[in-house]
């Protein structure tokens, strides 16, 4: 990765930030609802948006049925392309595999039953719609 977008270790990174540009996140602020409803933790404990993000982290997000454990390996504000963002953070194997059953089970279960309507009425069918509902 070049060096215009990772950061020192030194330099200060919110959470919010970094969950954004490692694509955990479509956007910065769906990022802090998340972290808001404490769906992320670092460190195994609860924390605001605001909070400052150091390397070596623990961090656990839960992403509807999935649940990632990473760890931070380098800070970076700027979102990238999905092969680089996959460098700022490594995932654990227990984590890794958990998700690979959920995926399983997940599939294996039978689809939910869908609308069988045909969609968005004729203008045909809206007009005999009115004249019932006017008792013509």
């Amino acid at each position: 990765m070049s060096e215009k977008n990772t950061q020192a270790t030194d330099e200060k990174l919110r959470i919010d930030k970094w969950l954004f540009a490692a694509r955990f996140y479509k956007t910065r602020s769906q990022a802090a609802d998340a972290i808001e409803h404490g769906q992320v933790q670092i460190n195994g404990m609860r924390v605001k948006p605001s909070r400052i993000l150091n390397v070596d982290d623990m961090l656990d997000i839960r992403i509807g049925p999935y649940h990632h454990q990473v760890k931070v390996l380098v800070l970076s504000h700027q979102r990238r392309s999905a092969p680089e963002a996959q460098k700022l953070y490594q995932e654990t194997e227990a984590s890794r595999q958990a998700r690979a059953i959920l995926a399983e089970n997940l599939k294996s279960q039978p689809a939910p039953p869908r609308y069988a309507g045909k969609g968005r009425p004729t203008k045909r069918a809206r007009r005999d719609l009115e004249r019932f509902m006017d008792g013509k």
